[in-house]
């Protein structure tokens, strides 16, 4: 029991709440600025929220059962900056996560106008030009 409790104290699970929160927040935040708030698209995007903190919950389950390292899947520096010596099958998936979240925060941040750095802009818009309808006035999905 110790073990899992320690799962939820990670610094992963820490970042991964954060980013969930802030993207809720503002992808709220882009739905009000733009009067785009769709029922149907906020309720996908809090079961993905919950499916996401759902599945970490299980995955730090499971890594206080088992000894799983996949540190051999992550590059060096990412895992410098984290400060992990042993990265489970929650910490990697986690990593995963965050990464997904922290994009969708900078899509929801450049859709708002809100100052995001030039070159993450440029990056994003055209990721949004390219792979999305959201800069052409398309529905979003967030």
């Amino acid at each position: 029991m110790e073990n899992i409790l320690s799962g939820f104290n990670n610094v992963i699970f820490k970042v991964l709440i954060l980013a969930v929160f802030l993207d809720t927040f503002l992808g709220s935040v882009r739905a009000i600025k733009l009067r785009k708030w769709n029922s149907t698209f906020g309720i996908n995007g809090v079961l993905r929220k919950i499916a996401i903190v759902g599945s970490c919950i299980f995955l730090i389950i499971i890594d206080s059962m088992l000894s799983i390292d996949m540190l051999f899947f992550i590059p060096k520096n990412v895992v410098k900056v984290f400060g992990v010596s042993n990265v489970g099958i929650f910490d990697f998936f986690g990593i995963l996560y965050i990464l997904y979240e922290v994009t969708s925060i900078m899509k929801n941040m450049v859709l708002c106008g809100m100052p995001v750095p030039n070159k993450i802009r440029s990056f994003m818009e055209k990721l949004l030009n390219d792979m999305t309808q959201e800069i052409k006035g398309g529905d979003s999905n967030e």
